[in-house]
């Protein structure tokens, strides 16, 4: 089999995590797999570069934080490939740029345009294990970039989806994906198998397993994902189509998001285009806005409630201040967290939502804000009560059986 394989951070951690990697890798060849292994920076190491950057300037420019950052992976991917070889191991190191990785130029936060093969595959094909340094890549001009939050997982599935590989294993600190977080609740149950719109809806509601952008390209792709620990050799959670299921679960997991902020806009002068002004001078300000709801208008007046992550409220202030009087009363609310129930089985089950809202009702839990999706259930309630809801659904759902 041809298998791309990533290891994060904490799995690098270390030299003698890493030591331990290139054990577990040179098992894989000898099993007679081709691979390709892209790796994280040394946990830690990222943060000590930021750190090094802001002690000159508190705004670096971002084409030099990404030259900074990029080393990072550097480091792993060499070291690596030095241990691999004192294994007995044909391995080359690559970077971004060598691997062929060609991005946009948002510095920072790049996205992949495209990776021609031949680079990686060429290596493959001397009978080479391929070392690549995730989270960047290099602009048409020659630019390096960094991908952002997340972006070697992002790396793995691009380059596994560009050399067509039968798999695309991600090794992190974690068994695979749980029906909800595990130091909530202690009776989450690790998922065998997940669908990719869930798997989507899980990591942009803040599970930590695998990156939403990773998730989106991988569906794109048809890349099989398979998320196991890197400390251990228990079988991890497989991530796939949705067709290749044989029974879908009407419920498979239950998310928590504590970052979140609700605005409420009071008395908003209710004409034609104005929800189209807010919301444009959001976006322009690259606020990620997720649940909106809007009430009817009275006396030419209507209100709008909207969440953002916490994180973006003083800017969200500050992207509202231009209004004035023509958003009326303006609120915001830095105690709410939002919950969510996932499953593909949601298409073809009536019910589901009432049992949320019935279960959180005995619980005196009160709903703010709800939004809804094919597969997705989300309430916005106060935040003191999220992990109270969390294990409330997961027993309401019997996801512990």
């Amino acid at each position: 089999m041809l298998i791309v394989q990533k290891y994060g951070g904490t799995s690098v951690g270390t030299i003698e995590r890493i030591g331990a990697v290139a054990k577990r890798v040179k098992r894989a060849a000898d099993q007679g797999h081709r691979l390709v292994i892209v790796v994280s920076a040394m946990s830690g190491e990222t943060n000590k570069l930021v750190e090094m950057a802001h002690s000159f300037s508190k705004t670096p420019a971002t084409r030099e934080m990404d030259m900074l950052l990029s080393s990072g992976e550097r480091v792993t991917c060499a070291l690596l490939a030095i241990a691999l070889n004192e294994l007995g191991c044909s391995a080359i190191a690559m970077t971004g740029r060598q691997a062929g990785i060609v991005t946009d130029s948002v510095h920072t936060k790049a996205r992949i345009r495209e990776i021609p093969c031949e680079p990686v595959l060429s290596k493959v094909g001397d009978g080479k294990i391929v070392v690549i340094a995730g989270f960047q890549g290099v602009t048409p001009e020659g630019d390096v970039t960094t991908l952002g939050r997340g972006g070697s997982d992002l790396t793995a599935v691009a380059i596994a989806g560009a050399i067509k590989a039968d798999l695309c294993e991600i090794y992190t600190d974690v068994d695979g994906v749980y029906t909800t977080d595990p130091r909530i609740e202690e009776k989450a149950k690790k998922l065998n198998l997940i669908c990719y719109d869930e798997m989507l809806e899980f990591a942009s509601l803040g599970a930590k397993v695998l990156q939403n952008r990773s998730v989106e390209l991988a569906k794109k792709l048809s890349v099989k994902v398979i998320t196991r620990n890197s400390f251990n050799e228990n079988e991890g959670t497989t991530i796939m189509d949705e067709e290749e299921f044989m029974e879908k679960p009407v419920v498979s997991g239950i998310a928590l998001d504590k970052n979140q902020a609700r605005v409420s806009l009071i008395g908003v002068a209710d004409r034609p285009g104005i929800a189209a002004e807010i919301f444009g001078v959001l976006a322009n300000a690259s606020i990620n806005v997720d649940m909106i709801v809007q009430t009817v208008g009275q006396d030419e007046k209507t209100n709008i409630d909207f969440t953002i992550p916490l994180a973006e409220l003083e800017q969200t202030k500050s992207a509202l201040a231009g209004f004035g009087a023509a958003l009326g009363r303006q609120e915001f609310d830095d105690t709410v967290a939002k919950v969510s129930i996932i499953g593909v089985g949601m298409k073809s089950h009536s019910g589901v939502a009432a049992r949320m809202f019935s279960a959180l009702a005995k619980e005196n839990i009160n709903i703010l804000m709800i939004s809804t999706s094919e597969i997705k259930i989300s309430v916005v309630i106060a935040n003191k009560y999220g992990e109270l809801a969390v294990r409330t659904l997961h027993a309401a759902y019997e996801l512990d059986k």
